[in-house]
């Protein structure tokens, strides 16, 4: 007895080390990432099926509703900090919940400024609850440098493309906002970017608005069901492979 009791613990130190000495890829985000996998899907929750997760953990904090301001705001940044260790992948998409203006009502509570500058605003909640809302860019930036700080590897994407079509018959792109300062905080602070936007876009037009609607959005035009999520995930996987990160070691 005393003897298969000692087995039981040397395997379950063996595991519990082997886990912790194993990498991480944590994902922060909105409910494009993480979602309520029943009728809606995030790609983070399918990114393991393209993974040796005998190899590396996939961890998805994501959340549905938030913004780079309210993820911080909320102590959802400060829980995966908490977590995260040297040699872990951090994988940041955000731009679905941000473009409200920011301020102290509802509809305002998610917004940031837009750009990629330092300039800020205070916000006055009341009885002496104050606010400093910073641009999705100095957002991003923060997340990167402090991730950098921990001794683990940031990557920004840019957000999933919306079932949102121009006049030319493609999907309409968020290179010019969004995308675009997600680019620029991961070209100015030294870091990979996928243009997860881009990739999947492509996709999309490939297949037509009325196969997309079909194949991929139940409801809105923002949110995948389980197929479209899993095309996101592909083309997270095709985006490492295209900048031929060290990631590429643990797909199937």
């Amino acid at each position: 007895m005393i003897k298969q009791l000692a087995i039981i613990l040397l395997t379950v130190c063996l595991v519990s080390f082997e886990t912790q000495d194993r990498p991480t890829i944590y994902l922060i985000g909105d409910s494009t990432v993480r979602n309520s996998n029943q009728e809606y899907w995030g790609w983070g929750s399918l990114l393991g099926e393209f993974l040796d997760t005998a190899q590396i953990t996939v961890a998805n904090h994501a959340m549905a509703g938030r913004s780079t301001r309210t993820f911080r705001k909320e102590g959802r940044w400060d829980r995966v900090k908490e977590n995260m260790k040297p040699g872990d992948v951090l994988l940041i998409q955000f731009g679905h919940n941000e473009g409200s203006k920011p301020d102290t009502t509802r509809q305002g509570y998610r917004g940031v400024l837009r750009g990629i500058g330092q300039d800020s605003i205070t916000l006055d909640w009341g009885y002496g609850e104050t606010e400093i809302v910073r641009t999705y860019g100095e957002n991003l930036r923060r997340f990167v440098r402090e991730t950098k700080e921990i001794g683990a590897y940031p990557i920004l994407l840019s957000m999933i493309p919306r079932n949102q079509w121009d006049e030319q018959g493609r999907t309409k792109r968020a290179n010019q906002d969004f995308g675009l300062w997600a680019r620029q905080i991961a070209e100015e602070e030294h870091v990979p970017f996928l243009d997860l936007n881009e990739i999947t876009a492509k996709k999309y037009d490939e297949i037509g608005p009325k196969q997309v609607k079909a194949k991929y959005f139940p409801g809105d035009h923002t949110h995948t069901n389980y197929d479209g999520a899993m095309e996101n995930a592909a083309s997270v996987i095709t985006g490492l492979k295209n900048i031929q990160h060290p990631l590429v070691k643990y797909i199937k």
